[in-house]
């Protein structure tokens, strides 16, 4: 009888990231919550990402077939601009971060990626896209953290950004109670447009 192997797999999304000083911004107004809270699972500010589309467990042999893709549709795209703004909570587990800005050219975004992805023969049957970066999830035995930190995040309104880059994500380790631990498989720069990299002007909504 032959011995049957299994490939090894890894745990991929494809991502937006804010730029540090954004994330930053949201850092020091968290900073009462992360006193308040010190049992929730808070999300390394590193690790703080708006998913456009969560694979699951992939083959690694089947991810180098969605760089080239990738790489294309980034070129092609003009950056997003976007801001961080309020706070929530899914099933009062999950603390999270709303997104605000151009919020149609994100689901245009996601949707393009995901059609992407069939493309390129790896089965998707994602969950319609609800803007939002996670912050920390609860403890099975305390879930008013979540709501009263997501209440004292409604007034929050960041500053708005231009998305820099399209980000093939993965994660194998970290797979436990504790936090989930990410790195960047590979990023491509949004070159769409007139824009050059690292030049475009963030203006101030009045």
């Amino acid at each position: 009888m032959k011995h049957q192997t299994h490939s090894p797999t890894v745990r991929v999304f494809i991502a937006l990231a804010p730029p540090d000083d954004a994330k930053r911004e949201l850092e020091r107004e968290l900073a009462a919550a992360y006193a308040a809270y010190p049992r929730m699972r808070w999300n390394r500010i590193e690790d703080w990402h708006i998913t456009l589309a969560f694979l699951g467990e992939l083959p690694v042999a089947a991810v180098p077939r969605l760089r080239g893709p990738l790489a294309g549709l980034a070129a092609i795209r003009r950056p997003l601009r976007l801001a961080l703004r309020g706070g929530g909570h899914f099933d009062e587990r999950v603390l999270w971060t709303g997104i605000d800005g151009d919020l149609d050219g994100l689901h245009l975004l996601a949707s393009e990626v995901r059609s992407l992805v069939t493309e390129c023969g790896i089965p998707y049957e994602g969950r319609p896209l609800r803007p939002h970066l996670t912050l920390a999830r609860s403890r099975r035995s305390d879930t008013a953290s979540v709501t009263e930190a997501a209440a004292g995040l409604g007034a929050f309104s960041g500053r708005p950004w231009h998305t820099g880059r399209l980000h093939l994500v993965g994660s194998n380790i970290g797979r436990g109670p504790g936090p989930i631990h990410y790195r960047d498989i590979e990023s491509w720069a949004f070159r769409g447009g007139n824009r050059a990299p690292g030049r475009e002007t963030v203006v101030r909504s009045t």
